[in-house]
């Protein structure tokens, strides 16, 4: 048997404290709160203690409203208003400067959250890429099917819609949402995208609307190498908006929940040399990842 180590180590006295970070809508994080009220309401235990709403756009998101609606307390640090304030207009890492800026930005966060004890986080929509990862596990769901793999390497990696528009060239029929444990990042997207899988959605059809596929390879094909402000304005930009829209309903909203409830109830653990463990029963199992759909489990194993 591997040496194995629990991702969230046992907590003595108390249920393990969680906290949900939102950029946007939040549609992600409300179906986090919907289920554990429907849970609640048939008499069963949720096995975290959510204590705070964390948002980078205050007067965008909608975490002051789910925060009054669930009677969660939401901390606010406007991400944008800090770059501002340091003379930076675009809010990035792509410069020692702005690295450094995001450092200062998760520090002021780091501050905000020492009251509340926080034992894991769940990135929930979530934009900015911060080394909060590094203080406690935290949960980040991603549009993207990560057991797929090119050159053996996870293919549909990125931020935003990318791995969206990856599938439709790639000329993949079907989606799946991703949880992963992020990593702290180094400078590039892919790093938050390269951690443990915990869980995978069933597979969510890709809707092109009729497109052709050689189509939209020739659309990708005739891009300008730098991504221009504001994003792509073509065809295959609004295709991938579509698709992830369709993802988020039948990818995210199905495995997301399911997977915070169980690594709060320490159902994963991972090997010194990577291998994710998943408990069933009382034993916990080398697996690859678990499909999530809602209250179904089912775990992936890794091919001989």
């Amino acid at each position: 048997m591997k040496n194995i180590k629990m991702l969230l180590p046992p907590i003595v006295a108390r249920r393990p404290h969680a906290a949900i970070f939102l950029s946007g809508t939040g549609s992600n994080a409300e179906q986090i709160l919907r289920r554990n009220q429907e849970l609640l309401a048939q008499g069963k235990e949720i096995p975290y203690d959510l204590q705070v709403l964390v948002t980078d756009a205050p007067e965008t998101s909608r975490a002051r409203e789910l925060g009054k609606v669930y009677g969660i307390p939401v901390i606010e640090e406007d991400i944008r208003a800090f770059y501002q304030a340091h003379g930076e207009e675009r809010v990035s890492i792509r410069t020692p400067k702005a690295q450094e800026l995001r450092n200062q930005w998760s520090d002021r966060l780091r501050v905000k959250l020492r009251p509340y004890a926080i034992d894991f986080a769940v990135f929930a929509g979530f934009v900015p890429l911060t080394n909060l990862t590094a203080d406690f596990p935290c949960l980040n769901v991603h549009p993207g099917d990560l057991t797929y793999l090119k050159d053996g390497r996870r293919h549909l990696v990125g931020l935003h819609q990318l791995p969206i528009e990856l599938a439709i060239l790639e000329g993949l029929e079907t989606l799946r949402s991703s949880v992963i444990l992020a990593r702290p990042y180094t400078g590039k997207g892919e790093d938050m995208d390269n951690g443990p899988l915990l869980g995978i959605s069933p597979e969510v059809p890709i809707d092109l609307q009729g497109e052709k596929l050689e189509d939209l390879r020739a659309i990708a094909a005739a891009r300008p190498e730098k991504r221009p402000a504001g994003g792509y304005k073509d065809r295959l930009a609004e295709l991938a908006a579509l698709n992830l829209e369709r993802l988020k309903r039948g990818g995210d909203w199905q495995v997301l929940p399911g997977v915070v409830r169980d690594f709060a109830k320490g159902c994963y653990a991972l090997s010194d040399d990577n291998q994710l463990f998943y408990r069933i029963g009382d034993k916990f199992h080398p697996v690859e990842t678990v499909q999530v759909d809602g209250d179904q489990r089912e775990p992936i194993f890794d091919s001989p």
